[in-house]
């Protein structure tokens, strides 16, 4: 979507381009988060799963028209994009590489891709406190629920789950 602007323009001629698919992504998985109630919206958590299921809507839309009719359709698309045994990481890298190629083809601004990247740059960089699932069983006893053994994870392999689980609650 663009949007004339006469100052800070990112856009030839004038255009200040708004970049209106990240966006939608980004609400659409915020909304998914939010009525599964798993986490505190304000958490590092919950911004985990966001920016994990905002990544997966938004490249998963092949076509360019992320739309509100088609999100129960995509359902099933992110949920496999999503699984455990898939491969996202990887697959996100590769879409990420397809559409900044694209976006140099094509010479115009790509505040989308621009924002995407920001945010898969957090998700791999930032790492969160988590249960250490890895952990041997049988251990010591874990009295509640915030004790046990714990490992510092990458924020994408903690709100990838995070964000598979919200779809199946929604």
């Amino acid at each position: 979507m663009l949007h004339r602007s006469e100052e800070g323009t990112d856009g030839a001629d004038g255009e200040l381009t708004v970049p209106m698919a990240w966006l939608y992504a980004e609400y659409i998985a915020d909304e998914l988060l939010r009525t599964g109630d798993l986490m505190p919206p304000t958490s590092f958590e919950f911004r985990a799963g966001r920016d994990a299921l905002a990544l997966t809507i938004f490249l998963s839309d092949t076509e360019g028209e992320l739309s509100g009719i088609r999100v129960v359709t995509q359902l099933e698309t992110w949920l496999s994009l999503t699984a455990y045994d898939q491969p996202w990481q990887e697959w996100v890298r590769e879409r990420l590489a397809e559409l900044a190629a694209v976006a140099a083809e094509s010479g115009r601004p790509a505040p989308d891709l621009d924002l995407a990247e920001d945010a898969w740059r957090w998700l791999q960089e930032t790492e969160l406190l988590a249960p250490d699932l890895n952990a041997v069983p049988g251990g010591a006893p874990v009295v509640g629920e915030d004790e046990g053994p714990k490992v510092w994870t990458p924020a994408w392999q903690l709100g990838l789950p995070l964000g598979h689980l919200a779809i199946h609650l929604f």
